[in-house]
């Protein structure tokens, strides 16, 4: 069963995360034979203020 962990800094839509699941779906499919059903993906939005380049916070 393949997982994913995508972490992004917040502000992504529903619809833009429905997108890009369908695409890593289907690129684990195509190159891993992996079946769609047990593939998970977990999204993680990280506040821009808790997301720090080296010591700053961009």
């Amino acid at each position: 069963m393949p997982f994913i962990h995508v972490e992004l800094l917040s502000g992504r839509t529903i619809e833009q995360k429905n997108a890009c699941a369908k695409a890593l779906v289907a690129v684990l499919q195509e190159h891993l034979g992996a079946k769609p059903e047990t593939t998970r993906i977990i999204f993680v939005d990280v506040e821009k203020s808790n997301w720090l380049v080296g010591d700053k916070i961009p």
